[in-house]
């Protein structure tokens, strides 16, 4: 009976030891973000525009991040070039149409570790009405407490390319006046909830 007691206590002991941890949740911190896309004029300067209003979040249970799954939604009508003329064309038919497609989303499909604090993030972006899968690399710049809230804090950097091609997106626009390809980056500070 003592032993069975004994092997009682050790298979509760290893059921507890193993219990999966809990995902954690990181919310982005849009005052200390920006989501942006840098596409190439006449091909001879680059045009950068950002989205003012977006979310994004993280879930993991590791440290480092390896398991994350990033979802994020931007308000399409929220892009700013710092030219009022050209954000209202860019909100218009001929880019985003804003009307039919306003919000655009990721949702990623994997995260491979590439290097210490270095990933390739693979998911399905979604915007002017199509999903296209892309890979993104992602830079972890680190974790800390944040002094003002006392919460834990990780930034990243994000960047990658995709083709207006792909995405149906100023079509009528050839590549010598817009670049086909577009550059997506983002600067994010993510809060754990």
């Amino acid at each position: 009976m003592k032993k069975i007691f004994v092997l009682i206590a050790i298979a509760s002991t290893a059921l507890f030891a193993f219990k999966p941890v809990a995902d954690s949740v990181w919310e982005a911190d849009t005052a200390h973000s920006k989501l942006g896309f840098v596409v190439t004029h006449l091909m001879i300067t680059d045009v950068e525009g950002s989205f003012k209003n977006f979310q994004s979040k993280i879930t993991s249970s590791k440290p480092d991040f390896s398991d994350a799954v990033v979802e994020l939604s931007a308000d399409v009508n929220s892009v700013t070039t710092d030219n009022d003329k050209r954000d209202e064309h860019l909100k218009g038919a001929d880019f985003f149409d804003v009307a039919k497609f306003p919000k655009l989303s990721f949702k990623s499909t994997a995260v491979k570790k590439v290097a210490a604090n270095k990933y390739k993030v693979s998911g399905n972006l979604t915007f002017h009405g199509v999903t296209k899968p892309v890979t993104l690399d992602a830079t972890l710049r680190g974790v800390t407490t944040n002094p003002m809230s006392k919460k834990a804090t990780a930034g990243f950097k994000v960047t990658g390319t995709i083709k207006r091609a792909d995405f149906a997106f100023g079509t009528k626009y050839p590549n010598a006046m817009l670049s086909e390809e577009v550059t997506l980056n983002a600067n994010t500070e993510f809060v754990k909830n």
